[in-house]
């Protein structure tokens, strides 16, 4: 037995001295301007690749071979890649033995000050349940209903605009004219923030989501975003706006630091802007493609809810979960996982989990409602879900309604060949030309 404890001592130990030889190196490297994203192998990249709209096969196959694998990252850090839709809500749900805080995942590599994102997704508690106590009244079904006709408003302010383009013979990109701006338009509608600045922080925004760009970029926009909101939050500190920042000014802004506003706002504005615009999108091409389900949406006023939800499954748009670091051993699905160990929580391969759903590989708008993690789960579960929902199931009708004949433009390639993001955590697509007439 005494044997056994020294083994397992000495490979605790070897792990800390291995990770903490890693972070020495992966500061070096960021130091000199050499991204540690590069060291990357291949195979480290595979839950975030994708065969047009589906999971890649690889994903499937390590579901199957086992839902909690070993999954090698370089300089011998452990870490487990969670594919089972069972094993992934444990996960999720599961607040004692795990940490989410950001520390947890670069130690000091190539970390500057200002770049940490803070906020809901990257805090443990009891800070965690500080932060979101606050903001949890702001996104009751009671409180989001007044934003339902400004969201239709939005909706059909960019089909308008979609229009005129089409008439002046200017080629229209439903990525750039309607999948991006509704989200964009709303957020800043709820936060309170002026929508003439968001093409710069649009840019940020996408850009920290794309590992192909490199880690050091990913935090220099994590930092300019930060930067650029604590600039709103002072300005609103000295004059509230009637948005979600100035009522926490109002009512606790006593409590809240700058810092943290500007933390919260970021979670906000980035997670329910490149998510929705992803789905968005992503779902119009689903349309395209489904004649069946084109005329269901736009034929069926009642049929938008189940579509939403089945898609929201099917598409499961961010691909991994906020990183899971254990503090104490435990065991997941029979295996055994080290404190230290990291987890990685596909939740794309989750939600096309056979114990899920019966045939998942397969897009159907009459399933039933699923409990599907496109939204998290546990205390960590997006925030703005209801958000999200309700642009969703006013966008899909409306386009489909204003433009029945919708296609994608003749001169703009297949659905297969436009330009996806090929290793981002929020999966999507960068432009999707269509034909409106």
């Amino acid at each position: 037995m005494d044997t056994v404890v020294d083994r397992s001592r000495l490979a605790a130990l070897r792990s800390r001295v291995v990770g903490w030889a890693a972070r020495q190196y992966l500061a070096w490297r960021s130091r000199r301007g050499l991204d540690p994203v590069t060291l990357l192998p291949d195979h480290a990249l595979m839950p975030l690749r994708r065969d047009v709209l589906d999971p890649v096969p690889a994903l499937r196959e390590a579901r199957e071979d086992n839902p909690v694998r070993h999954f090698p990252l370089p300089f011998g850090v452990t870490a487990w890649l969670i594919t089972g839709h069972e094993e992934a809500r444990a996960v999720l749900g599961r607040t004692r033995g795990l940490s989410n805080d950001f520390g947890h995942l670069v130690g000091q590599a190539g970390v500057k000050e200002g770049q940490n994102p803070g906020g809901l997704g990257f805090t443990d508690p009891p800070e965690h349940t500080r932060l979101r106590r606050l903001l949890t009244p702001e996104f009751t079904s009671r409180r989001l209903a007044r934003l339902g006709p400004r969201i239709t408003e939005i909706v059909e302010g960019r089909l308008d605009a979609m229009e005129e383009l089409a008439a002046a013979g200017e080629p229209v990109d439903l990525v750039r004219d309607f999948a991006t701006p509704i989200p964009s338009l709303t957020i800043c509608e709820l936060l309170g923030i002026p929508y003439d600045e968001r093409d710069e922080f649009q840019a940020l925004s996408t850009a920290r989501f794309d590992l192909f760009g490199g880690a050091g970029a990913v935090f220099d926009n994590i930092s300019g975003s930060l930067q650029y909101l604590r600039g709103v939050v002072e300005r609103q500190r000295v004059e509230p706006g009637e948005g979600l920042l100035g009522q926490l000014i109002r009512d606790h802004g006593d409590e809240l630091d700058t810092d943290e506003l500007a933390e919260l706002a970021d979670g906000l504005l980035t997670g329910g802007l490149e998510t929705s615009a992803s789905m968005l999108a992503l779902g119009a091409m689903v349309l395209l493609r489904d004649p069946d389900s084109f005329a269901l949406v736009r034929d069926e006023p009642g049929a938008v809810h189940g579509f939403v939800e089945e898609l929201l499954r099917y598409l499961t748009v961010v691909q991994i979960a906020f990183p899971r670091f254990a503090t104490e051993d435990m065991t997941l699905g029979g295996v055994a996982i080290s404190k230290g160990d990291g987890l990685l929580v596909s939740l794309s391969g989750a939600d096309r989990d056979p114990r899920l759903v019966s045939d998942p590989e397969r897009f159907d708008p009459r399933r039933p409602p699923t409990p599907h993690l496109a939204f998290g789960h546990g205390i960590h579960r997006c925030i703005g879900a209801e958000l999200a929902r309700m642009e969703l199931r006013t966008a899909y009708p409306a386009l489909l309604r204003r433009f029945p004949h919708l296609t994608l433009a003749p001169d703009g390639g297949t659905l297969e060949e436009q330009p996806f993001r090929t290793t981002s955590i929020v999966y999507g697509v960068d432009a999707l030309p269509v034909a409106l007439r």
